[in-house]
């Protein structure tokens, strides 16, 4: 697939600019999807057995994108669970911002309540946003692992993975991929644990989670929530063997092979695409969006330098303004997400020239009802 036949396969209707929070699945993946069902329904071995073999295409297409071994990838019900399996497992100082996503944060809080082994180090940066020198003016003898997104689910800011490694050393750092996988390039071998989804960006369905775990993260954490997946061999029957010596002893049970089915065709999109040419064409889908935002005065709060952001373009109008300019886009048929005083604005590389003009209409329309 190349870059063309990958934009035109975004088929839903105009105003969707909500990328962020949901992503509508691709014409492939709901063929796939499709196709594998009616092979479970058959009830024949060799059909369970072709879906089946979705597994560890997978794993062998995140190990490529993430520029990692095989077997230091598994698959995940979410990102969520693949951050308990990280989380749970720590010992020491873990530093994180209040800010980021509860998938970190309520996570990390729940870990140290429960084991009494993590000693949490919260971060306050005056910005928000995770930068290396943040990170560094903080840092502690204390501090065993740095915990961030990838990219910032309020302001869209795009943390630099390889500054952050130089910055942190020998210490863990764990990445919630979450806004950013499939969408942006990253040096995704700067991190010891990235976790991540499909249902958003890569357009794959909720259920498609996945984790990679370095030799360093599987020297250092441990695999507290290790299931009877999670061992090496056939079924552990008559028999309580050690966890795996992979990145499989971080896993509980057997994943969902439809779900997967949908993971594995996403991926194999990306991947063929090329995630550069995906990560420049979404650059000029958020700068078109900041186009309008400014020839309206709306304020935007994303970084503008395109190494500094992603998908995401978050709108910050005056606190009486952000009720109407969300009512505007929604009369306009322009689907976002409106969080506490802020619009999210997040494009994809589908994002066509009719979608375009809808938000510059809905933005114009506010823009000559405001008060000033």
């Amino acid at each position: 697939m190349d870059l063309d036949s990958f934009v035109a396969s975004f088929d839903g209707e105009p105003g969707y600019l909500d990328w962020a929070a949901f992503g509508p699945l691709s014409p492939s993946v709901r063929s796939e999807v499709h196709a594998d069902a009616e092979l479970l329904g058959s009830g024949r071995p060799t059909g369970m057995d072709l879906v089946a073999e979705h597994v560890l295409e997978a794993r062998e297409l995140l190990a490529e994108l993430m520029y990692a071994e095989v077997d230091q990838v598994t698959l995940q019900p979410s990102t969520t669970y693949g951050m308990m399996q990280a989380l749970y497992g720590l010992a020491g100082g873990l530093m994180l911002s209040r800010g980021e996503f509860p998938s970190l944060t309520v996570t990390a809080t729940r870990a140290a309540d429960a084991l009494g082994s993590i000693d949490l180090q919260w971060l306050d940066p005056e910005d928000g946003l995770v930068t290396p020198e943040a990170v560094r003016e903080a840092l502690t003898d204390e501090t065993h692992a740095v915990a961030v997104s990838l990219v910032d689910f309020r302001t869209g800011y795009r943390a630099d993975l390889s500054a952050l490694r130089d910055v942190i050393g020998d210490r863990m750092l764990i990445v919630d991929a979450m806004q950013g996988f499939g969408a942006v390039s990253a040096d995704y071998a700067a991190a010891d644990v990235v976790c991540g989804n499909g249902y958003k960006w890569l357009r794959a369905g909720r259920g498609t989670g996945f984790a990679r775990f370095s030799d360093r993260a599987l020297e250092r954490i441990a695999p507290v929530l290790s299931g009877w997946a999670g061992v090496d061999g056939a079924l552990p029957v008559d028999v309580v063997p050690s966890p795996a010596a992979s990145a499989q002893a971080f896993t509980v049970s057997r994943p969902d092979h439809l779900a997967i089915a949908r993971l594995a065709t996403a991926l194999r999109d990306v991947r063929d695409v090329g995630i550069d040419r995906i990560d420049e064409a979404l650059s000029e889908r958020a700068r078109d969006v900041m186009f309008f935002a400014d020839r309206y005065d709306v304020p935007v709060l994303t970084p503008r330098e395109p190494e500094r952001r992603a998908g995401i373009v978050t709108l910050a109008p005056a606190p009486h303004d952000a009720g109407p300019l969300a009512a505007s886009l929604a009369n306009h048929g322009i689907t976002v997400t409106v969080r506490s005083g802020l619009v999210r604005v997040a494009p994809h590389v589908g994002t066509g020239a009719d979608t375009l003009r809808l938000f510059g209409d809905a933005l114009a329309a506010f823009s000559s009802a405001r008060v000033w």
